[in-house]
């Protein structure tokens, strides 16, 4: 179903199964397949292919030349009906790719609210991301990535398959991350190594001096006492009843499956 209120540029090729709703702009030579949904005020630069399943929310700004919703880049794939799921609000720019998810996972690749993802982007099969991310410029996901809320993806990072990276962690320009990222860490290099907590990015987000200290202390205690993960974790155990951010960073450390880049 397309709504009569919705702008499509006549160039446009968009499926009789999509559902397109009022308020909608399509832009020139657009290919729109079955099975996509779109929300109100959302915009479609030219160029772009959005194959479905896939669901689009309202109010993002797609510009020319992304794809959105292709299949899966894995051998095992088999046409099998698996999703993309994409939130409000997300500002998506030039040559972006995202992949459906696979059978293997639960089938979805999400995206979630309020993001901003710079050109040439790969997001690859079952990944999920939060809210409030950047992807600088060519960031690519591996499958079945987790990103988490305001992680912010320098220029040309590349994370590795099962990789999550934690709320605030910041990832500097070409880092190679192939374990877990600690929320509020920052991480650099072709071998990615912590380098301490993205404190400027707390300040930018309304966090106080006590509360960046005592993300800081946390810090210390898992990258500087020398202490074996066990040990740490049980130092952070013992405050995090009173302190939610660290309640957040050791939540992260139970979850995680690929081990803590230290």
């Amino acid at each position: 179903m397309i709504s009569a209120d919705a702008g499509i540029h006549p160039s446009a090729v968009v499926d009789p199964d999509a559902r397109i709703e009022p308020g909608v702009r399509i832009g020139p030579f657009v290919v729109i397949g079955a099975g996509v949904e779109i929300a109100a005020g959302t915009r479609i630069g030219p160029h772009t292919v959005i194959e479905g399943p896939t669901r689009i929310g309202r109010d993002n700004t797609i510009h020319a030349h992304v794809v959105l919703g292709g299949e899966p880049q894995d051998k095992k794939y088999r046409d099998q009906p698996t999703r993309l799921e994409i939130g409000d609000g997300n500002t998506i720019r030039e040559f972006v790719t995202v992949n459906r998810g696979t059978a293997e996972d639960e089938g979805i690749t999400r995206i979630g609210d309020d993001n901003w993802i710079m050109a040439y982007v790969h997001i690859a099969h079952d990944c999920v991301v939060g809210n409030h991310t950047i992807f600088a410029n060519a960031a690519s996901l591996a499958g079945h990535c987790r990103v988490e809320d305001y992680a912010i993806l320098g220029g040309f990072s590349l994370i590795h398959q099962f990789c999550q990276v934690g709320a605030h962690a910041f990832t500097a320009m070409g880092s190679v991350i192939s374990r877990d990222v600690p929320p509020f860490v920052t991480v650099a290099g072709p071998y990615a190594a912590p380098h301490g907590i993205n404190s400027e990015g707390l300040k930018r987000r309304g966090y106080d001096s006590a509360r960046i200290m005592a993300i800081k202390r946390a810090y210390r205690t898992l990258y500087k006492s020398g202490l074996p993960l066990a040990e740490a974790r049980q130092q952070l155990a013992d405050a995090a009843d009173s302190t939610p951010d660290i309640r957040q960073l050791l939540d992260f450390i139970d979850r995680s499956k690929r081990s803590l880049i230290r």
